[in-house]
């Protein structure tokens, strides 16, 4: 069997446009992708785990200071709740992160060699869902070279007043300093944001949107009577590093290879 056959030509899924759209924006809003089955399949699996992260206390309340205790989180006046790595508890959203209709995507915007750095489920309930402040992704990661791309997927229709991504075009041309949360220890926040420049990105239950990791983004308290789940699965190049470790990051379970071509 030949190499052409075991590697044919590469199919794109976006056109050229939208490519240019991504790299010119630091982001790109795709829609729905997931069917109406199996939106209500992973709003099931989103809920009961959740329910069992407040149980053994293995969620994080990004509103308010890091090691707070469960009923400390459970009764703050605003709650940003964070799960990290889903892939690892529940198999479901560990098959969601080989989905081809995600990765199809993500090889038109990184190319065919794909590893997870990580993901992480964001959940604003209502009414009193709290905001996650200016940033951009890698000033939290570190990561080098600073060309991560992360999909961001709802599980709830999302606007702006529930919680919608919010992103300043072209934003992610350039690292800027971050300062610490002044409200959460939990967060970063960047100062002086040109609000005026942000585009909100609106979403129905099963969208989904790509951004740099350098692509500044903020979402607003969630005072609606409509909750936002969504999952953010963030992807990066075999061979990446990050301050926060020796070397590159290694391929295993946490950090699985979902796509690889050898030529």
């Amino acid at each position: 069997m030949s190499t052409a056959t075991l590697n044919p030509p590469l199919k794109s899924r976006l056109d050229q446009s939208q490519i240019d759209t991504f790299h010119e924006q630091g982001f790109l809003r795709i829609g729905k992708i997931l069917t109406d089955e199996e939106i209500l399949f992973y709003q099931k699996e989103y809920d009961a785990e959740f329910a069992r992260a407040w149980e053994t206390d293995s969620l994080r309340n990004l509103s308010i200071d890091n090691g707070s205790d469960v009923e400390t989180k459970k009764s703050a006046s605003k709650q940003m709740l964070q799960i990290m790595q889903m892939c690892e508890r529940n198999i479901h959203f560990r098959k969601l992160i080989y989905d081809a209709r995600i990765l199809d995507l993500m090889a038109d915007l990184m190319g065919p060699n794909i590893q997870l750095f990580h993901d992480q489920a964001l959940f604003k309930p209502a009414q009193v869902g709290g905001p996650v402040s200016w940033h951009q992704d890698n000033a939290y990661w570190k990561c080098r070279p600073a060309n991560l791309i992360s999909c961001w997927l709802t599980f709830d229709d999302v606007v702006r007043e529930n919680g919608a991504m919010q992103l300043i075009p072209g934003s992610h041309l350039k690292p800027v300093w971050h300062e610490q949360n002044a409200s959460t220890n939990a967060l970063l926040d960047l100062k002086g944001v040109d609000e005026s420049k942000a585009v909100v990105v609106d979403l129905p239950a099963g969208g989904c949107l790509f951004h740099h990791c350098q692509t500044l983004h903020y979402t607003q308290p969630n005072t609606t009577d409509h909750q936002r789940r969504a999952l953010a699965i963030h992807f990066m190049p075999p061979g990446t590093t990050s301050e926060h470790r020796t070397g590159i990051i290694p391929v295993d379970f946490s950090h699985p290879l979902l796509r690889c071509r050898t030529n």
